[in-house]
């Protein structure tokens, strides 16, 4: 998931309303090649380049299909796709990210891909990864690239400060903070206010924002209480930098880390390409992967993400069947493996972990997170409980309102969204 990423292809959302044409596209003639429309949600400098020659060799291979290829910003993509399904204009095929999938699924604008040419190679997938392309016992997705939160840091800022290993605790990270402040100058640790990065307080201490199977909603539990005292505490404090609440945050922290301008932060494999642009990591081996560090009750962990491809089902049979021979091809072992190469993302099936592809310093190390990932619960609902919880925690950590009166917000919020739900 691109948790947050800013904004900076606008001008796409002018190219949406000719392209999302999906299965309603009559562009191509009947005795022409079918032309399929697919919307990829990657960044747009660092992976889509990747996809568009990929999308070139398919149509090489697959003389009958072309593919309309169009790159839509992460963060419009959701709302823009549920528009276009709603009026039977959306693309053949979306790269949803799995927290959408369940949810597009459940109001009927994906395919089941069971026993389709889309996953005819389903046992090469991890298993984890499919169950969470699913909704209602049936598969809407096929997994393309996963990926996890993890801390990243600077060895040699953790090493001029006398630090010999990633901290495995909040309370370990404020100490190390303090030393590299003292010792490299430059802040140790650097938080962001978004939702989807708290998740990691609230695992630690073995809570989330709501309980699925108890349909309860828990984000102002007691725990839930802790784990996000813990989150604001790391805004205060030697060598801890004071929380962004701007709307550029993302790239504010993102580029202080890459030019060694902040030792350490949580972040996901979808940046590695950024980090070794960075002035701080033209040596690779500098950078460094561990799992986040632990809550109170021991426990470390963070959301699997990643993207589905999924196919929609509002198109007709021959625009399907082009779109299932496409997802097939993209999410073979050959295509993740030069993924992985080109973009340092994490493939989801195990035969694209190719030794060159584990000998990325950056994949390698958040392969050796992902055991510690937690699944999303099955709920379609669930990746938007963060929307009102974004909003709440920027206020809280910039001091508009307390951590109490801020989650009691988020619980009123999410209630509307998940009605069945106890408080």
């Amino acid at each position: 998931m691109r948790r947050g990423i800013a904004a900076t292809a606008l001008v796409a959302s002018f190219a949406l309303a000719a392209t999302a044409c999906g299965g309603s596209d009559s562009g191509s003639k009947s005795d022409g090649p079918v032309t399929i429309t697919w919307w990829d949600t990657s960044n747009a400098t660092n992976e889509a380049p990747t996809y568009k020659a990929l999308v070139k060799e398919f149509e090489a291979a697959n003389k009958g299909i072309k593919v309309k290829y169009v790159n839509v910003p992460f963060d419009q993509a959701q709302n823009k796709f549920d528009t276009a399904a709603g009026s039977k204009g959306a693309p053949d095929v979306l790269r949803s990210e799995v927290g959408w999938t369940p949810a597009f699924a459940k109001k009927g604008y994906f395919l089941p891909l069971d026993g389709t040419e889309a996953l005819k190679d389903q046992s090469k997938f991890r298993s984890n990864l499919i169950e969470q392309a699913k909704y209602d016992g049936k598969a809407y997705g096929v997994p393309l690239v996963t990926d996890t939160l993890a801390l990243v840091y600077n060895k040699a800022l953790f090493k001029k400060a006398g630090i010999t290993e990633a901290p495995k605790t909040w309370d370990e990270l404020k100490a190390d903070a303090a030393k590299i402040d003292s010792k490299a100058k430059v802040y140790g640790y650097w938080g962001s206010t978004q939702s989807y990065y708290a998740q990691t307080f609230l695992y630690g201490e073995g809570t989330d924002t709501v309980d699925a199977t108890a349909k309860k909603i828990t984000v102002n539990s007691a725990p839930a209480k802790k784990a996000y005292g813990t989150w604001l505490s790391l805004f205060k404090g030697q060598g801890l930098h004071k929380a962004d609440t701007t709307a550029d945050a993302y790239a504010h922290i993102q580029d202080a880390f890459v030019n060694g301008k902040v030792a350490s932060i949580i972040q996901g494999p979808w940046e590695i390409t950024n980090f070794y642009k960075g002035s701080a990591f033209k040596d690779k081996s500098n950078l460094g992967i561990a799992t986040v560090p632990a809550g109170s009750t021991g426990k470390a962990g963070a959301p699997t993400g990643g993207h589905n491809l999924s196919v929609y089902a509002g198109s007709d049979s021959a625009h399907q069947k082009a779109a299932l021979k496409f997802v097939n091809f993209m999410t073979s072992a050959k295509s993740q493996t030069e993924i992985a190469l080109k973009n340092s993302t994490l493939p989801t099936r195990d035969d694209a972990y190719t030794a060159e592809v584990k000998a990325d310093p950056g994949i390698a190390g958040f392969q050796t997170v992902l055991p510690a990932a937690q699944p999303r619960p099955a709920l379609p609902e669930y990746s938007s409980l963060w929307t009102p919880l974004d909003t709440e925690l920027t206020s809280i950590a910039g001091g508009k309102e307390s951590l109490d009166k801020g989650l009691s917000n988020a619980e009123l919020a999410m209630a509307k969204l998940v009605p069945d739900f106890s408080k």
